[in-house]
């Protein structure tokens, strides 16, 4: 495994590369469900490339980027280990020089739940993975259907912008409570570790009713709020039953749900914001 801190030199080097390479974009701090996504990439590929880079475009607290944990040399490690070919992790003045003035923003796709709260969330992350797809040109991008929103608009961005990569989305990868593997889940204290399956439980009860035959938005987000409120460490942000697509709540006109749905949650923790969802098929 080569590691690339210079771009500079990772742009020297690709031209020369032959076969399907793999990408898979972390933040660093790698868990199981980012080494799913390397193990796919492996699989799937001639070559895989892992970039790992905590994108202060996609922040707008300072204080949560700062927070952000990282652990490099067990990142290295751990993909050692995966049989990865590639690692970039340049630094942030790299990335972003201090003449960088290019942004790419998905426009309708961007505005509701992560990024009605998170201003500019994901002009970040789409300008980054732009960036990341031009530098290393890969057949695949893997992504993890925890961030399903991020998903939507990467996917949409692609398409747009006629990216010759295909974005793989990946099962989300859970804990035997049912906790989405999260870089941040080792920020809770151990009663708000114990409390945080709620967000499992809840978007369970959304499957459950529609699989029951509830077909009003309204009544499955309710069933998805009642499970929250029921734990008294968890402050809900948002509960939303979407569109898959479009991520349109849906029931704004007629009420009902219909064809593929996300239901997909944030839920604060003391500071610790974590994020989920399902994907359900509506008969």
């Amino acid at each position: 495994m080569k590691v690339f801190t210079s771009l500079e030199e990772w742009k020297r080097l690709r031209p020369g590369l032959t076969g399907s390479l793999g990408l898979v974009p972390t933040m660093g701090f790698l868990h199981e469900g980012h080494l799913s996504l390397t193990r796919r990439a492996v699989a799937e590929n001639d070559l895989s490339v892992v970039w790992i880079f905590v994108n202060p475009k996609q922040f707008g607290d300072g204080a949560d980027l700062e927070a952000y944990p990282r652990d490099m040399e067990r990142d290295l490690a751990l993909l050692e280990a995966g049989r990865v070919d590639y690692v970039l992790a340049p630094p942030a003045g790299e990335v972003y020089p201090p003449d960088f003035q290019t942004l790419v923003t998905v426009e309708a796709l961007s505005k509701p739940l992560e990024g009605a709260g998170r201003p500019g969330h994901f002009q970040g992350v789409a300008t980054v993975v732009a960036k990341m797809i031009s530098l290393t040109q890969p057949a695949r991008a893997y992504f993890g259907q925890k961030d399903g929103q991020q998903c939507v608009v990467v996917r949409r961005m692609v398409a747009d912008l006629s990216m010759l990569t295909e974005i793989v989305v990946c099962p989300t990868v859970r804990d035997a409570d049912g906790l989405a593997l999260s870089s941040r889940n080792v920020r809770l204290t151990p009663e708000q570790r114990r409390a945080a399956p709620v967000l499992h439980r809840a978007l369970s009860a959304a499957q459950e009713s529609i699989a029951a035959g509830e077909r009003n938005a309204d009544t499955v987000r309710l069933k998805m709020r009642a499970v929250l409120d029921a734990e008294p460490l968890a402050h809900t942000e948002y509960a939303s039953l979407a569109d898959a697509e479009s991520l349109e709540e849906c029931g704004t006109e007629t009420g009902a749900v219909t064809g593929t749905v996300m239901a997909s949650l944030a839920v604060r923790f003391g500071e610790v914001r974590l994020i989920d969802n399902v994907l359900i098929e509506v008969d």
